[in-house]
């Protein structure tokens, strides 16, 4: 996917950033909640919305906090679907 593609989607996703690791392109979030056990239940949701669509993220918790990062392994950077499960993951963390 070309950058200014990248960046027309990444508008629909206001609190989302496009960033690097290890040079590979990626799509990330933090997310912020009031203690553990918010952040352990979101991020059993993103695992099971991965699960489904046999896409996964990586998932880093902690307490009070989750950062989810979306890319497609097999182009080494991003891909519609990342954009996709990003707004999912918004829809998961509105509930």
């Amino acid at each position: 996917m070309d950058s200014r593609k990248s960046i027309d989607l990444l508008e629909s996703l206001p609190n989302w950033e496009i960033g690097t690791e290890s040079e590979v392109p990626t799509l990330r979030r933090l997310y912020r909640f009031d203690d553990f056990a918010q952040a352990l239940a979101f991020t059993n949701q993103v695992a099971a919305l991965a699960e489904a669509e046999d896409h996964h993220p990586r998932i880093v918790m902690e307490w009070g906090s989750v950062q989810i990062s979306w890319w497609t392994h097999v182009v080494r950077g991003l891909h519609y679907n990342d954009f996709i499960m990003a707004a999912r993951c918004e829809d998961e963390f509105r509930r």
